[in-house]
C-alpha cells in the first residue's frame, strides 16, 4: 500500500472514531435546541472569512451549501446541509432540521423549485432534486446515511414526522451548454 493511501485509511478511522463520539451529543436536548441558532450563522461567518473555502460541518461529514429559489419570495436562498454521497456525482440531503417538529424552510424551496444548485469543495454545480418517497428507496438513502453519521434516522423519529429526503442529481449547466 502506499503512503498516501495508508494516510487516507488512517484519516477516515480517525473520522469515523469522531463521528461515534459526537453523533450521540448531537441527538440530546440542548444540542437540538442551540444548533438551530447557533451552527448557521457559524458557517456564515467561517463562509465569508475563508471565501466559501471551510465549513465547520465538512469537518466532520460531508457538506455542501444549497443554493435554492425561495418557494413564496423568489429570492436566492444558501443552505449549509450535511450531505451523502449517492454515486455517479449524486447526493442525499435529509431535512431533519436538528429534530424539529417543522419541515426545514429549504425543502418547501425545493418541493417547488426543484432546479437549484450547490457548491461542494468550492466547486458550484447545478444539480435537480428529488423527493424520495419510496419506502424501498428511503430506507436504502436513510441506510447510506446512518452509514456515515450513525443513529441519524432518529431525527425523523423524534421529530415526529416524516423527514424529506431529496437526491440532488447534477445537471448539464444550461449557460455553458448555450455557448
Amino acid at each position: 500500500m502506499n503512503e498516501a493511501a495508508d494516510q487516507n485509511g488512517r484519516m477516515a478511522s480517525v473520522l469515523q472514531v469522531v463521528r461515534s463520539v459526537i453523533a450521540p451529543l448531537t441527538r440530546t436536548s440542548p444540542f437540538r435546541a442551540l444548533a438551530p441558532i447557533v451552527l448557521p450563522p457559524v458557517e456564515r461567518l467561517l463562509a465569508r472569512l475563508s471565501g466559501g473555502r471551510v465549513q465547520l460541518s465538512a469537518l466532520l461529514v460531508p457538506s455542501l451549501v444549497l443554493h435554492s429559489t425561495g418557494a413564496r419570495t423568489g429570492r436566492q436562498r444558501d443552505t449549509y446541509l450535511m450531505y451523502t454521497p449517492d454515486g455517479s456525482g449524486r447526493a442525499i440531503v435529509a431535512g431533519t432540521t436538528f429534530a424539529q417538529e417543522r419541515h426545514p424552510g429549504w425543502t418547501y424551496n425545493l418541493l417547488v423549485h426543484p432546479d437549484a444548485a450547490i457548491t461542494v469543495r468550492g466547486r458550484r454545480m447545478p444539480v435537480r432534486a428529488d423527493l424520495i418517497v419510496d419506502d424501498t428507496e428511503r430506507d436504502a438513502a436513510w441506510a447510506r446515511i446512518e452509514s456515515q453519521w450513525p443513529g441519524y434516522r432518529a431525527y425523523e423519529r423524534d421529530s415526529g414526522r416524516v423527514v424529506r429526503l431529496f437526491r440532488l442529481q447534477p445537471v448539464a449547466d444550461r449557460h455553458q451548454a448555450s455557448m
